[in-house]
């Protein structure tokens, strides 16, 4: 199997918690060539002041994935980025709403936002007024399949992050329905664990070339 990319990495300190600031020595270990990495600060606190910290770092192998926090009366950022994170639930804004409409529609870049932070029929909704919105769907677990299914079946520009769809055999049920090219291979780490999904990856009962297709970021990255 080639090195991997992880979709949904994060980076800084975290609280509460004694984690590793620098996620590199884990990422060599499992063999993660490169991580799409959101800084912790735009998570838990400030996202402009996690936004800066995040775009000083200097290594190609960790791609930025800002966080967006559509305001009214802000300009639009003009990043230069593959991908950007959304926090509705957790930064009190409408993922539906105009402002965030307005921004998604301006900003090209793939969305990332966690299904714990909306709901599948939010998602819906907002893929449904930006048909070309690509969202990667982060953190699904594995007791919501039936709804996650039903979304991607009428939401075609939605792709999934499998590192917690760990139960029997979901990744090749979703597979079967969606194809390889929809998943996507991510950890949520250091918060998460990554050798969960490491292993998951390792042991999927998926031609070869699926299983490649999901570790280098489906047709999504």
């Amino acid at each position: 199997m080639p090195k991997l990319i992880d979709a949904h990495r994060l980076i800084g300190p975290v609280p509460f918690d004694d984690l590793p600031e620098d996620p590199r020595p884990e990422m060599d270990r499992l063999g993660v060539e490169r991580a799409y990495v959101t800084h912790t600060l735009s998570l838990y606190s400030d996202a402009h002041a996690g936004n800066q910290a995040l775009f000083a770092l200097d290594d190609p192998r960790l791609v930025p994935v800002p966080v967006v926090v559509p305001e009214a009366f802000a300009p639009i950022p003009s990043w230069q980025v593959a991908m950007v994170r959304l926090c509705p639930e957790r930064h009190r804004f409408d993922l539906t709403g105009p402002v965030a409409l307005r921004w998604l529609d301006a900003i090209d870049a793939v969305v990332a936002v966690d299904l714990e932070e909306t709901s599948p029929a939010q998602l819906l909704a907002l893929t449904t007024r930006l048909p070309e919105l690509r969202v990667l769907l982060l953190n699904p677990g594995y007791r919501r399949l039936r709804a996650i299914a039903e979304l991607m079946s009428e939401a075609p520009n939605i792709w999934l992050e499998i590192g917690t769809v760990n139960t029997q055999r979901a990744v090749e049920w979703l597979a079967e329905r969606f194809g390889a090219r929809r998943l996507v291979w991510g950890t949520g780490a250091p918060v998460l664990d990554d050798c969960g999904p490491r292993f998951l990856l390792d042991h999927l009962e998926l031609p070869e070339k699926d299983v490649e297709l999901i570790a280098r970021g489906g047709d999504l990255l």
